[in-house]
């Protein structure tokens, strides 16, 4: 293997530690991509794996070949291997000259050409992910102050606040280093937390004080959503119907609000709120549409959708906290029943 074939990544790095990185929610991808059926990629990482990880006499290498082999403390720490190395540092050295003459950019494994970073495979998905579980942990202690404990939706507003977080950190750890594990928590993290949204928006519309009723309901959602992890988990992992049934269960939730702002427009100053976050965050979604190489070997869009994310969190919790105060304000009678059951 030519020396330049295993040179690390030039000032991108940099420029990557400044952009920063991070759902979830998934988008489809697929076991074999173009880029690992290239020749000049299968032959370099077999010479790599040959030449540098399988070599018992570590006096023959290179200083050069040596770094490749003895991996540095962050990817140790990432469970990166030789040959994880071999083929990150192939996949870079033929995109880069790719770019260079204008050629078209490969997927390796499902994944367009990020520079890692730290040992994390697609540090800006990380980065935003992350930023979109903190908005729900500066939510929580907002929901504990503002919404008085006898309130029945408190529970449930406050189990979306750990849902959120959840989700979110599975995210990051997923888009960190993919693999079997991290990528099924992070698809059934979202999958939960969209059948949660669900869960707690049809209590709220429909004034669900009793226990009694909250608990069946909650089976109702249960029973679909482990169904729907079973069938992902002993029969097939297909990321079509994924998408497809978590897409129609947040399409039902959307729903939902879009019948309560109707209903409400006249009445409540802020109905029209719902609609709206549901209206960017889908528009933030069809990002996944356009699917194209990262630029500057960071930001693709995916990255770029769960940036968009980040600051639609913050502007549900405060139509929530809004609808709290309405709610406890005009209608006391009705919804401090919650032990009625």
């Amino acid at each position: 293997m030519t020396p330049s074939r295993l040179q690390r990544p030039s000032s991108r790095i940099m420029l990557g530690l400044a952009m920063g990185l991070l759902l979830t929610l998934g988008a489809s991808m697929v076991l074999a991509s173009s880029g690992d059926l290239q020749p000049e990629y299968i032959n370099c990482v077999n010479e790599c794996d040959n030449d540098i990880c399988k070599v018992s006499d570590l006096s023959t290498l290179t200083r050069e070949q040596l770094a490749t082999r003895d991996l540095s403390p962050s990817l140790r720490f990432t469970h990166w291997s030789c040959l994880d190395n071999c083929r990150y540092l192939c996949m870079q050295s033929i995109t880069d000259n790719a770019l260079q003459i204008n050629e078209h950019v490969h997927q390796y494994h499902g994944k367009w050409p990020f520079y890692r970073l730290f040992g994390m495979q697609e540090p800006a998905s990380v980065f935003f992910s992350l930023l979109n579980g903190y908005m729900h942990y500066r939510a929580w202690p907002k929901l504990k102050k503002l919404i008085p404990e006898k309130y029945y939706m408190r529970k449930f507003y406050l189990g979306y606040a750990i849902v959120g977080m959840n989700t979110w950190l599975w995210s990051a750890v997923y888009h960190s280093r993919d693999w079997s594990s991290t990528e099924k928590l992070d698809y059934f993290s979202a999958g939960a937390a969209i059948t949660y949204g669900l869960y707690y928006t049809v209590i709220r519309i429909t004034r669900m004080v009793s226990v009694h009723k909250q608990i069946l309901w909650g089976i109702v959602c249960l029973i679909p959503l482990l169904a729907h992890i079973s069938y992902l988990t002993f029969v097939r992992f297909d990321y079509g119907y994924n998408m497809a049934a978590t897409g129609t269960v947040g399409a039902i939730h959307n729903m939902w609000w879009l019948g309560w702002s109707i209903a409400n427009w006249k009445s409540r100053p802020y109905a029209w709120e719902p609609t709206v976050s549901a209206a960017l965050i889908t528009a933030a979604m069809c990002l996944e549409i356009l699917d194209f190489a990262p630029l500057w070997g960071v930001l693709d869009a995916h990255s770029l959708w769960h940036c968009a994310t980040i600051p639609l969190v913050p502007i549900w919790y405060r139509f929530l906290l809004q609808d709290t105060e309405f709610e406890v304000r005009n209608m006391k009678g009705v919804l401090h029943q919650a032990h009625q059951d």
